[in-house]
């Protein structure tokens, strides 16, 4: 049985939801869509942008969700990149990203979530065919589902573009083994009752949303953004039982005054899962304290999927840890020169994952071989496993910097940077925040003879790519700190921040 789907306080019930899928599936082949083909989707939290994925799993397509705070360069790249043979953006969303017909793609708009028939917003599609009106036209697909191939999701470029994930089809071994992972990591089961208020954007909401539409009876809340108490009062509506948060929303819940969160009854959940980002001891301590032993925290990549999962019970026993290996899981702690190292001794963490399928990067098969020593693949993160076999984290890849969930490489922002008149030379990195983990730092070098300041290089960057890469914090210096490489010496600007707050992730 399909899900029913609640959004703003409104149903479809889990008939209608099914219908709605068929028919966007047969929208999608009429429109030439089949196997292996990609659906390029800028789209809100909503009903339509799970229906879409649901349909363009039954064809065997990926789906790729791109960003929508991105700005049209950003969005550019991805629609090239990626091969896309059609693009469905909301109506507002498609307007403000401009012309971008030179990618040749056939662009679709879909009225914004929760909108309902307005001349106004849909005369902002213009010139572009409205996907809602294909739909509704359309009839169901004829024959059976093809083999599933799931997002093709993009990750922050280490090179300054982000690198799209094309994953091969799953066997059906694989399918089943996959969504056993996700279920262990997510709690999946028949009749959920789900409440994701994520950007379905990114990785981890996108396959919790998914996993939980493929479970008997499942019941799934969408909100089109987090809102602290609207999260309690949606617990204690819906009777959730499961939900996805990341420590960003964790933080915002305890700052709630105590009389409104003893207001809400949160006995219906069970089980939440948070990923993405390392959850502060202290948080996922009091989180516990307030919620019960429901928190469950789990490391894993796009490219690699989930790898270890930590539950409340072993978070209390084990802070600080990412985790016991999942069943199936096989990791190494391996030196740079590939050979194993001891327990308690950090090194790259290489992972095993028989049950996924493989896949490589567009266009870039090198870096997806780079990853690879011996049937492992390695993000590049840094940790070591204890006598009991949790894995700690101790450095993440490169200089990633994960901020409120998301994942950002500065790589992206200093090339951006680099294009910038009168900037030298410049460097990107985290610094500690209080409510989302990470923010970002940005040390520039002036050219010899060049004036600028910290709101000159802020306004640059916000005209050229999404608000949330631009850095919090902005510093000028006359020379920057080099290794004898002549390597700027990153390691040098990002100590003082951390050294002060008494943690190095």
């Amino acid at each position: 049985m399909p899900p029913s789907v609640v959004f703003q306080d409104r149903t479809e019930t889990p008939d209608a939801f099914f219908a709605s899928c068929q028919r966007a599936a047969g929208a999608l082949r009429a429109l030439g869509i089949g196997e292996g083909d990609v659906v390029a989707m800028t789209m809100r939290n909503g009903p339509g942008a799970l229906e879409l994925m649901l349909a363009a799993r039954w064809l065997g397509a990926y789906w790729c969700p791109i960003n929508w705070h991105f700005l049209a360069d950003e969005v550019r790249h991805i629609l090239v990149d990626s091969g896309a043979s059609l693009w469905i953006a909301d109506a507002d969303l498609l307007a403000a990203l401009g012309d971008l017909s030179a990618t040749g793609l056939a662009q679709l708009a879909a009225r914004p979530p929760g909108r309902r028939h307005d001349p106004r917003a849909d005369a902002e599609a213009a010139p572009h065919r409205s996907w809602e009106a294909l739909r509704d036209a359309a009839s169901p697909p004829a024959g059976t589902a093809a083999a599933p191939r799931g997002a093709m999701l993009y990750t922050s470029g280490t090179t300054g573009r982000p690198k799209g994930i094309r994953r091969q089809p799953s066997t059906p071994e694989q399918s089943a083994l996959g969504l056993a992972r996700l279920g262990a990591v997510v709690g999946l089961e028949p009749g959920m009752r789900a409440l994701v208020s994520a950007p379905l954007y990114h990785s981890a909401p996108n396959s919790f949303v998914v996993g939980a539409a493929l479970q008997e009876g499942a019941t799934i809340v969408i909100e089109p953004r987090f809102d602290a108490e609207r999260t309690l009062q949606l617990i204690e509506r819906h009777c959730i039982t499961h939900a996805y948060l990341v420590p960003t929303m964790y933080v915002r819940l305890l700052r709630l005054p105590d009389e409104v969160r003893r207001r809400y009854d949160l006995r219906s959940m069970r089980f939440v899962s948070s990923t993405g980002s390392p959850c502060p001891r202290e948080v996922k301590r009091a989180m516990i304290e307030w919620w019960g032993p429901v928190i469950h925290e789990a490391y894993g990549s796009s490219e690699l999927g989930y790898m270890t999962l930590l539950t409340s019970e072993q978070a209390l026993r084990k802070p600080g840890s990412a985790g016991a290996p999942l069943p199936g899981v096989a990791l190494r702690i391996l030196d740079e020169q590939g050979r194993e190292l001891p327990r308690g001794s950090p090194g790259l963490i290489y992972v095993s994952q028989p049950g996924l399928a493989d896949f490589t990067y567009n266009a870039n098969d090198a870096s997806r071989k780079a990853m690879e020593r011996d049937g492992f693949l390695t993000m590049g993160d840094i940790g070591y496993v204890d006598d009991e076999g949790y894995l700690y984290i101790v450095d993440r890849a490169a200089d990633m910097v994960i901020s409120g969930g998301v994942n950002i490489y500065p790589a992206e922002i200093e090339a951006c940077l680099h294009g910038m008149p009168g900037v030298a030379d410049c460097a990107v990195f985290g610094i500690p925040d209080p409510e989302f983990g990470e923010s970002l730092a940005a040390a520039v070098q002036p050219a010899p003879g060049a004036t600028l300041d910290a709101e000159q290089v802020r306004s640059w960057l916000r005209e050229r790519i999404a608000g949330y890469k631009v850095p919090a914090l902005v510093s000028l210096h006359a020379e920057l700190p080099r290794e004898d490489t002549g390597k700027i010496f990153k390691r040098k600007l990002r100590e003082p921040y951390w050294r002060a707050a008494g943690r190095s992730i």
